[in-house]
C-alpha cells in the first residue's frame, strides 16, 4: 500500500451520486446493507438535477384509463421495438409505488385543486401520466432523495474518481480511486459495485451534458471489468438545445415548453412540424422533432445561427411563469431574452444514452458477479427512442431493485475475493498518467473527439462519414499516449480529465461501430445511406471492445400489452 492512499470496506459501492445511485444507496441502507456512495461532483449537483419535464406513472389522476400496460405500449412502440419487454414491464409496473415513495419522503410535486397529483401530456403518451415539479422536477427529486439518504446517515464521498473497478477471476471486490481535490488514493473493498454512473452524450459538440459528465465512464469502467455494452450507438438527440452563448452551447429548453402549446417555426415563419408529423406536431416524439429541425436547419430554412424558432410567447404570461419557470429563468440569464415576448432559438443537442452497459432486466445484473449498473449507464428500456419522462421513473423504479439485488448478493457470498496484482494494476495506472509529460493536450483532444462525433456520428449518419470518423478516433487515440498531465494547487481535476479522455474514446469508437452495423434508419438512429427501417435488424447490438460486435434478438413482447401498441408511423423519417 503506497504513501497517501486510504483502505475502505463496505458491503456495496454505489459510484454515482445521481438519483439512480442514491435510490439503490437509501434502499440498502433501509434494508440494514453497509454501502458508501461515491461521485465526482457535489452530491446536490448531479446530472439528475437538470432533468425538468416530469417523471412517468400510470396514476390515473388525470386520464382515469390510462394502465401500467398502455404506459409499457407506449414505451415498446417508442423505442422501435428495442426496448426488452420485460425491463419495460418491471418499469411500468412499479411506477406508482416508486411515486409514493418519494411522496412519503416529502417530495413537492404539483397538485390540482382537489390534491391530487398534477399530470400532463408528455411527448407521445396515449394518456397524462407525467407528474412534476413546475420545471424542475429532476432537481426536487434530487432534492428528496439528498433528503433521505442524510436522515439515513448514508457515507458520501463526493470529491471521489473512481479509476478501475477490481476484479479477481472475473469476480468483482471493489474499486480503486482518488480524491479530485487532495489526490488521496482510495482502495475500496465491496462485496458488490453498482454503476450509476451516466451516459456518454459528452462526447458530441452541443450536449445537454455539463462539462466534465456523461463522457462514458460507465463504458470505460464496465469495459475494464470485463462486461459488455448494448447499443451504443443510440442517442437521443433532444429536439431544443440553445445555440448561444457558446459555453452553454446545447443547455436544454424543456419539452414541458412544447407540452404547454410551444410553437416550433423555421426562418420563414412555417410551423414546420406540419411536414413531419400533422397529427401530433410539436407533440411528437424526440426523434421526430429533432430530425425535423435538423432537416429543416440543413435544407437552408434554418434560423440565422443555425437553428430553429421555439415561440411560447403566444402564452398567457402566468402560464409561463407557473408551468416554465425554469426556462423563462435559464434565457433571461443566458441570453437577457424574455420568452413571454420573444421566440427562442434552438437546435437538436446530444442529450441521452439509451444503450449503455448490458444487465439483466430482472435485477440488472451485468453477468460479472458483482457487478450491477442502472440509471443512464445501463440499458434496455428505451431502445431507440426514449418517452420524455421515462429517466426519472427508471432512475427509481431500478435503484430500489438493484439495491434489494446487491444486498442479497452480499449476504450470499461466504468469502470476497481479492487480488494484489489488480490493485498493482490500478496504482500503476494512477501512477503513469501523473509521471505523463507530453506535449498533448487532454482539453483540446476532448474536443476533437466531439467534433468527430458531431461530423461524423450526429443526428444523421451514413457509411463514408462513419470510417471517416473511425480514422480520426484512430489519430486521436494515437495522441493521446502523448498528453501531459499537471495537477495544480487547485487540485487533480486534470488527470480526472485524463481519466475522462480515455472513457470518451472508448465510448466513440463503440458509438461509431455499432452506428456502422445498424444499417437502417430506427428511431433516433438515421442512416442517410439507409433511410428505411429493416426489419431483420430489430434486435440489440452488444459491443465488447474494438471490432467485437455481436447481434442479440430481442424478446417478443407479451400479448396483453402487444394488442394495445398502435402503427408506429414513418413519416418524417426519410432524410436525404
Amino acid at each position: 500500500m503506497s504513501a497517501g492512499e486510504q483502505r475502505i470496506a463496505t458491503s456495496v459501492l454505489v459510484i454515482g451520486g445521481g438519483g439512480s445511485g442514491l435510490r439503490a444507496a437509501i434502499q440498502l441502507a433501509e434494508d440494514g446493507t453497509d454501502v458508501l456512495l461515491v461521485g465526482k461532483r457535489p452530491i446536490a449537483d448531479a446530472h439528475t438535477t437538470l432533468a425538468a419535464g416530469g417523471i412517468n406513472a400510470a396514476l390515473g389522476t388525470m386520464d382515469p384509463a390510462d394502465s401500467w400496460q398502455q404506459h409499457a405500449a407506449d414505451t415498446i412502440k417508442e423505442s422501435y421495438f428495442l426496448a426488452d419487454p420485460q425491463t419495460v414491464r418491471i418499469v411500468t409496473e412499479g411506477a406508482a409505488g416508486a411515486l409514493a415513495d418519494l411522496q412519503r419522503w416529502g417530495m413537492p410535486f404539483a397538485r390540482e385543486a382537489d390534491g391530487r397529483i398534477s399530470q400532463r401530456f408528455f411527448g407521445a403518451h396515449t394518456f397524462r401520466r407525467t407528474a412534476f415539479a413546475g420545471d424542475y422536477t429532476g432537481l426536487e427529486i434530487q432534492r428528496t432523495l439528498v433528503r433521505r439518504a442524510r436522515e439515513l446517515a448514508i457515507p458520501i464521498m463526493d470529491t471521489m474518481y473512481v479509476t478501475r473497478i477490481l476484479t479477481h477471476d472475473g469476480m468483482v471486490f471493489g474499486a480503486y480511486g482518488f480524491d479530485i481535490s487532495a489526490g488521496t488514493r482510495y482502495l475500496v473493498h465491496a462485496d458488490a459495485v453498482i454503476l450509476a454512473t451516466g451516459g456518454h452524450t459528452r462526447i458530441w459538440r452541443r450536449t445537454s451534458s455539463r462539462r466534465d459528465e456523461n463522457a462514458g465512464d460507465s463504458f470505460r469502467l464496465a469495459l475494464g471489468a470485463g462486461a459488455r455494452i448494448r447499443d451504443p450507438e443510440l442517442v437521443q438527440f433532444h429536439p431544443s438545445g440553445l445555440i448561444e452563448p457558446e459555453n452553454a452551447a446545447g443547455t436544454l429548453v424543456s419539452e414541458a415548453a412544447r407540452g404547454e402549446g410551444g410553437v416550433l417555426r423555421n426562418r420563414l415563419g412555417e410551423r414546420f412540424m406540419e411536414r413531419y408529423d400533422a397529427a401530433r406536431m410539436e407533440l411528437s416524439t424526440r426523434d421526430r422533432v429533432a430530425l425535423a429541425a435538423y432537416t429543416e436547419i440543413k435544407e437552408g430554412r434554418g434560423t440565422p445561427g443555425g437553428g430553429v424558432w421555439l415561440d411560447v410567447s403566444h402564452l398567457p404570461r402566468e402560464t409561463i411563469m407557473e408551468r416554465l419557470p425554469r426556462v423563462y429563468q435559464t434565457l433571461m440569464e443566458l441570453q437577457m431574452l424574455d420568452i413571454t415576448t420573444t421566440p427562442i432559438e434552438i437546435a437538436p443537442t446530444a442529450h441521452y444514452s439509451m444503450g449503455g452497459v448490458w444487465v439483466r432486466p430482472e435485477d440488472h445484473g451485468t453477468g460479472i458477479p458483482g457487478l450491477f449498473a442502472i440509471g443512464e449507464a445501463a440499458s434496455g428500456l428505451h431502445g431507440a427512442n426514449r418517452l420524455g419522462g421515462n429517466s426519472l421513473i427508471e432512475l427509481l423504479v431500478y435503484g430500489r431493485i438493484v439495491g434489494e439485488a446487491t444486498a442479497e448478493y452480499s449476504a450470499g457470498l461466504a468469502a470476497q475475493p481479492r487480488d494484489a496484482r489488480a490493485v498493482i494494476e490500478a496504482r500503476d495506472e494512477v501512477d503513469q498518467l501523473l509521471a505523463a509529460d507530453g506535449p498533448e493536450n487532454v482539453r483540446s483532444l476532448q474536443r476533437a473527439i466531439r467534433n468527430t462525433m458531431t461530423e461524423h456520428a450526429g443526428v444523421v449518419r451514413d457509411e463514408a462519414g462513419v470510417r471517416a470518423g473511425l480514422a480520426k478516433l484512430n489519430d486521436i487515440e494515437s495522441a493521446q499516449t502523448q498528453i501531459g498531465v499537471h495537477p495544480d494547487l487547485a487540485g487533480f481535476q486534470d488527470l480526472a480529465h485524463a481519466f475522462d479522455l480515455r472513457a470518451s474514446l472508448i465510448a466513440a469508437r463503440a458509438t461509431m461501430e455499432a452506428a456502422l452495423e445498424r444499417r437502417e434508419t430506427r428511431g433516433c438512429h438515421n442512416r442517410a445511406d439507409f433511410p428505411a427501417q429493416d426489419d431483420s435488424l430489430q434486435l440489440n447490438l452488444v459491443w465488447s471492445g474494438p471490432g467485437r460486435l455481436e447481434r442479440e434478438p430481442v424478446a417478443q413482447t407479451p400479448v396483453e400489452i402487444a394488442r394495445l401498441i398502435r402503427e408506429v408511423s414513418t413519416a418524417g423519417k426519410l432524410v436525404e
